[in-house]
């Protein structure tokens, strides 16, 4: 095994840190490079140093500096590259900082990497399903209580990686820009990268906001008998995804990553995973043992009324395993929620065992 340490920007949030412990579990040595500027991240970096100890070589800095992220990159066998600015609504207030993080950060790492020469150091990164727009073309119909799309072949699938690109709000944007440097560095220069455009993970170890991290948010406010809010008619569906399925696609990219490449993939539940706000709700109610209290208000910016992902050419170049269920999976988080937050909700704790 390699002795170098593996580059996990971002590592001290909630995607990150679970990518870095099942890499230090795997026996490497893991650099955790964050800003520590988010709820929660604290903690997590607590935890997986409790873990694992020594291993854990933490740097404390922004990818905004650009001279500590070159130190960070210089002896590494690999980056996974989740440090961003995550939510659209900083961005439509901030779109400077928006673009500093993720656009600056992304090619500041990535000339890091392309100045080192040799074989190149593999990248793996972290986009979003938000490249491809509202979708507002496609047709959906209402079916109970979700949308689903009008076009058999969408319904079936999901949106595939040969939608166009359409980038919308300041960080659909600057996500979107990012991804395509990242794609185009191996074009041009050769270096081994590969983009993961993700949609809703959730999972342990997720202290999820309003913004970012919705899944456990509504699970949080479930818990504690507070109102969602819940923006447009509720009926819009996502594809949620399981943390630990994402880190295995992430962990997959980079072992298979002569064989990948340049390419990037479609990182969600999927059809079968698939399911509207209304429906998640009712989930969540049946888990805590009472009815939620909802509030209502408007669509926000560039918000899909509909996203699944086909995942179909993740699973087939990555050889991904089975997705864990999302009723299965959700149960999984407001258990280790209640357990974290020490509440005694018996429904949840029998649903997580």
């Amino acid at each position: 095994m390699n002795d170098a340490p593996i580059l996990v920007t971002g590592g001290a949030g909630f995607i990150g840190v679970n990518l870095a412990d099942r890499l230090l579990g795997d026996g490497h040595c893991v650099r955790v490079y964050d800003a520590l500027s988010r709820a929660g991240t604290e903690r997590n970096l607590a935890w997986l140093q409790a873990r694992h100890g020594g291993r854990v070589d933490f740097i404390h800095a922004d990818v905004r500096d650009h001279a500590r992220l070159r130190e960070a990159a210089a002896d590494v066998q690999a980056v996974f590259h989740l440090a961003a600015q995550v939510a659209v609504t900083t961005s439509l207030d901030d779109p400077a900082e928006d673009f500093a993080i993720n656009i600056g950060g992304t090619f500041a790492l990535l000339e890091a990497l392309r100045a080192r020469g040799g074989g190149g150091v593999p990248l793996i990164f972290a986009s979003t399903n938000k490249v491809y727009g509202d979708l507002a073309d496609i047709a959906f119909v209402r079916e109970g209580a979700a949308y689903v799309p009008a076009d058999p072949a969408v319904r079936a699938h999901g949106i595939g990686e040969a939608r166009p690109l359409d980038f919308h709000t300041p960080y659909g944007v600057s996500k979107g820009a990012a991804d395509q440097y990242v794609l185009d560095y191996a074009r041009s220069f050769g270096m081994p990268t590969c983009v993961l455009r993700m949609s809703c993970i959730y999972g342990r170890r997720q202290m999820g906001t309003e913004d970012q991290g919705w899944v456990a948010h509504f699970l949080i406010r479930a818990l504690e008998g507070r109102p969602i809010t819940l923006y447009g008619d509720g009926y819009q569906v996502r594809d949620i995804l399981d943390v630990s399925n994402a880190v295995d696609a992430y962990i997959c990219a980079w072992r298979r990553i002569e064989a990948v490449k340049g390419r990037a993939f479609n990182l969600g539940g999927g059809p079968a995973n698939a399911v509207s706000l209304r429906q998640l709700l009712a989930h969540m109610g049946a888990l805590v043992g009472r009815d939620i209290d909802v509030t209502w208000s408007d669509w926000r910016a560039g918000d899909q009324r509909y996203f699944v992902a086909d995942t179909r050419a993740a699973e087939a170049a990555l050889g991904l395993a089975p997705k864990l269920a999302w009723q299965e999976g959700v149960a999984q988080l407001a258990g280790w929620l209640a357990a974290e937050r020490r509440l005694n909700l018996p429904f949840v704790a029998e649903a997580a065992e």
